[in-house]
């Protein structure tokens, strides 16, 4: 880990700079003009240093029932506080192009710091090396939120820059309460691991609408979420059936989980590292015509490991899934 920086939380930081000026400069704020605005567009934005640790005693929703997850902590590996993160936010111009993604593996091959013969080096500088800058090009209001590290550590390095953000995920119990009691669906989750490019994107697209696949018609105007990660160790205990895709039986023990994407035919480009992708928008279902939330566009690669994977206590050996991959999904949220 790298941090040399303030563990005030950014808000608490902001407040006390501002405490620090002389009454006479602050009131010399004054609101811009339009001339004087017309002078800011096209400027730099903001970068963000964050370090953090998060802890939830529980959080709940309730319906008729109540289904809560209890003791959730966000930090860094060993409970250590999770730092290095460096936020760049942008609102874009038209053709501008900004940070996203391995964009900056393809800054370091073009300035001869990383081998280019390497495959997933050579995809980043053909995906990424854009005239005019590394990155993306985004559209004029696009709004773009690019979550790297503030020290990469050796810029020679591919292993520094892919563990320079690491992370550890504990939630002690997710549980169900009705009329009929209580009882555990998952409990000791444990995820360690290391959090590779993420990119938050709002797109501008005005009040157009285009109609998908399925036929559902959603916003033009969307939240994109574009993220690399790896858990290196993770453990959890599956106490009740039918929860989610994967297996249809309880009491189910995993340990020593890790996800990645190092085998298998589809590894080009991601850096060994798993990949997420989905789109958030304003929709209305061809089916019911009912409007909501439209969650679109998802797609999720991996290869998944559990090397110790019990059933009622005792292992039954490990369990690989290579190109695991959740593609063509679509989801309209509504209330009912």
């Amino acid at each position: 880990m790298y941090r040399t920086y303030s563990k005030l939380p950014l808000a608490g930081t902001l407040l006390a700079a501002a405490s620090l000026l002389p009454v006479p400069a602050a009131a010399d704020f004054q609101p811009l003009n339009d001339s004087a605005m017309s002078s800011v567009t096209g400027q730099a934005g903001v970068t963000i240093e964050l370090e953090t640790k998060l802890n939830i005693d529980s959080l709940t929703w309730t319906d008729e029932g109540t289904l809560g997850v209890n003791g959730i902590r966000l930090s860094g590996h060993n409970d250590s506080v999770l730092d290095n993160l460096k936020l760049t936010v942008d609102i874009a111009g038209e053709g501008e192009v900004l940070t996203h993604g391995f964009s900056e593996i393809a800054r370091r091959a073009d300035a001869g710091l990383l081998n280019s013969s390497d495959p997933d080096v050579a995809d980043a500088l053909a995906r990424y090396a854009l005239s005019g800058g590394y990155g993306k090009k985004f559209n004029s209001g696009d709004l773009v939120i690019h979550l790297g590290a503030t020290d990469y550590g050796d810029p020679t390095s591919l292993a520094d820059y892919l563990q320079a953000v690491d992370f550890e995920l504990a939630i002690d119990s997710v549980t169900t309460t009705g009329s009929e009691g209580s009882a555990n669906l998952f409990s000791n989750i444990f995820l360690q691991g290391y959090v590779g490019p993420t990119d938050l994107v709002i797109r501008n697209g005005g009040t157009s609408t285009r109609t998908l696949a399925n036929g559902n018609s959603v916003s033009g105007s969307e939240l994109q979420l574009d993220t690399h990660f790896e858990i290196t160790n993770g453990s959890l205990d599956w106490e009740a059936a039918d929860v989610i895709l994967l297996f249809n039986f309880a009491a189910v023990g995993i340990e020593g989980l890790q996800i990645h994407n190092r085998r298998g035919d589809d590894t080009l480009g991601h850096f060994g590292m798993a990949h997420a992708t989905a789109r958030l928008a304003k929709g209305t279902s061809a089916g019911s015509g009912k409007d909501g939330l439209s969650i679109h566009d998802v797609e999720f690669r991996a290869d998944i490991d559990m090397p110790v994977f019990k059933i009622g206590g005792t292992s039954i050996g490990t369990v690989q899934f290579t190109d695991f991959a959740i593609t063509d999904t679509t989801m309209m949220v509504y209330g009912h």
